[in-house]
């Protein structure tokens, strides 16, 4: 199977809905053909949004092939399928090539540390064992580390199935570099739905967006504004909703965007511990500005 090496424009951090301890796979199927109605370029299920970290392995791979079948090909699936084990992360993916995902996100390992070279070896040994495509994913605030520069670009160099990095250390000084090492090529997407402007503006191709579980369209309207140089539109409708971008991280993602999705009647309200509901000040906060952006009365 031959696969796009294009991931850009906008990408839903899908959450994982839970009733009664288990996956809800009405409320994805409803949450992804909501998705594809509104216009997104794809999803990516499993990730930190989707609570990876608290589902096995079997759970983990249920979702994906459940996103695979429920997007149809209308929409692309870039499965999370990284972790702190390479061992886990190459399983993990493989089983995701053989659900039929398009391509997949490999998070930096996360509490072990490992050195830049460490991490190299980690990348180029998941690239190894897959023909699918791969996007890195480097969020120093989550892994306490960051995916250099200088090793990206090696990644890149080295193996052909590298194709892009989703980029959340929150500098747009970053993606220039990352733009100036890598050339125009690479793809690199925004990981925070509050720089998606920025971010693209020094040359990032979209966003994976948490904002989009919620407001498809409207991320994804913002991002091909932006892309068409329509800035004024883009930027209108990044004020509009910048209140929801910043709210949407006032707690532990993804509690609050659970939190919003279960207030809009879309899925239950479950979690799974360590992850706990709301505290009542912050729920009545993400509430008001539901409200104040149009989407609860």
């Amino acid at each position: 199977m031959e696969h796009d090496l294009k991931f850009t424009g906008t990408y839903t951090a899908i959450v994982t809905p839970f009733k009664r301890g288990e996956l809800d796979e009405r409320a994805l199927e409803k949450l992804i053909k909501a998705q594809i109605k509104a216009g997104v370029d794809g999803i990516v299920p499993v990730g930190t949004t989707g609570e990876s970290p608290t589902l096995d392995y079997e759970e983990h791979i249920q979702v994906i092939e459940a996103a695979v079948e429920f997007a149809g090909g209308k929409i692309k699936v870039l499965a999370g399928t990284g972790g702190n084990s390479t061992n886990e992360a190459v399983y993990l993916t493989k089983a995701a090539e053989e659900a039929g995902a398009d391509g997949s996100l490999q998070v930096a390992p996360y509490y072990n540390k490992p050195t830049q070279e460490g991490l190299f070896q980690h990348f180029h040994a998941i690239a190894r064992a897959t023909k699918l495509p791969l996007m890195l994913y480097s969020i120093p605030g989550r892994c306490g580390i960051e995916i250099a520069v200088e090793t990206v670009n090696r990644l890149a160099h080295d193996s052909v199935n590298i194709i892009g990095i989703k980029e959340a250390g929150g500098s747009a000084d970053r993606v220039s570099q990352l733009r100036a090492a890598l050339g125009p090529r690479f793809t690199i997407m925004c990981g925070d739905d509050s720089l998606t402007l920025p971010f693209m503006a020094v040359g990032a191709h979209g966003v994976i967006s948490v904002a989009s579980n919620i407001i498809p369209k409207e991320v994804a309207h913002m991002v091909k504004a932006f892309a068409m140089g329509k800035v004024e539109v883009a930027q209108k409708l990044h004020h509009r909703f910048y209140p929801l971008f910043k709210d949407l991280f006032i707690e532990t993602n993804p509690i609050p965007v659970k939190a919003a999705l279960a207030m809009m009647g879309q899925i239950e309200e479950e979690y799974r511990l360590p992850l706990v509901p709301m505290a009542a000040k912050n729920r009545e906060t993400l509430r008001a500005t539901l409200k104040y952006c149009g989407l609860l009365k």
